[in-house]
């Protein structure tokens, strides 16, 4: 059952990549407009409200240039229940394609620090490989309503086979969110095949399905608490494949001067993990908005 729905998230993600590249070809450069003035984007972070910035910060395909450094310090962690910390940078940054059309580039700079994994191969530091998106999104999408299609590539940045295949990956990524007065919810999917490999040794090949439910809700001053669990499964891993956390964050956007930060901390419980996975994730944000 579960590896029939996997296939069909799959087919389904194919089907949506090709929309995005036929978007793509549609798509010419020239300034967007506001699309629902209900709702309007939040373009000049300086001047805006903070619980304005919070909810647009929130949209992965929002229309803010987001440097954030998302911190996971993974408990029970290996063979030998240690502790392991992941340090990512993930920029975001619009492109105002045209009137009707957004391109927003994202990406994942994992930073990964590892406990021994004797008898495991493993090393103290280590950059692991590099994901890469691009959603193109319609700018025309009232009701709160706004979704993003496009590819997403694997790139082997890893220092060391130990945290990453040497194989470069591609796949499908959508996006679909939905923003109701206080609140911010949606979906992101995306599936990487590598594309050739081995089964074994740096090289090795890998099939990896990522689905990350949002709800977000906002208070006033900027405050809000959120979750956004990483569900993952990996194709190719050994006994169980799937990771699924559950808990949630709380932090706040305020301003420096006129400069927005964003910052949060919370908690993790993996319900489900692969042998040797992380059991606790404590997790702190810390973002630039421009």
């Amino acid at each position: 059952m579960v590896s029939a729905a996997t296939n069909m998230i799959r087919h389904g993600l194919t089907a949506l990549f090709a929309v995005g590249l036929l978007a793509f070809e549609t798509a010419q450069a020239q300034q967007i407009t506001p699309a629902d003035e209900d709702h309007p984007p939040v373009t000049d972070p300086s001047k805006a409200d903070e619980a304005d910035i919070a909810k647009e910060s929130q949209n992965p395909i929002g229309n803010l240039t987001i440097m954030p450094f998302l911190n996971d310090t993974n408990f029970g962690f290996g063979p030998h229940n240690a502790t392991q910390n992941i340090l990512e940078f993930e920029p975001v940054v619009p492109f105002h394609l045209s009137a009707d059309w957004n391109l927003i580039a994202r990406a994942v700079i994992p930073f990964v620090w590892n406990p021994s994994l004797y008898p495991a191969e493993s090393v103290p530091q280590a950059i692991a490989p590099t994901d890469a998106s691009a959603f193109f999104s319609p700018r025309n999408t009232p009701g709160g309503w706004t979704w993003g299609v496009g590819p997403v590539v694997q790139i082997p940045t890893e220092t060391n086979p130990s945290v990453g295949s040497t194989v470069w990956g591609l796949g499908p990524t959508a996006v679909i969110v939905k923003t109701t007065g206080p609140i911010v919810a949606g979906v992101l999917v995306n599936n990487i095949w590598s594309l050739g490999g081995e089964d074994t040794g740096a090289g090795k090949r890998y099939a990896t399905l990522l689905l990350e439910p949002f709800f977000n809700y906002n208070f006033h001053g900027g405050w809000f608490v959120s979750t956004a669990p990483i569900v993952t499964d990996n194709e190719y891993g050994h006994g169980n494949q799937w990771t699924v956390p559950v808990g949630a964050v709380a932090g706040r956007v305020m301003k420096l001067g006129k400069l927005p930060i964003k910052w949060s901390v919370g908690g993790y419980y993996n319900a489900v993990t692969p042998q040797y996975g992380a059991r606790w994730t404590l997790q702190t944000n810390f973002a630039f908005i421009f």
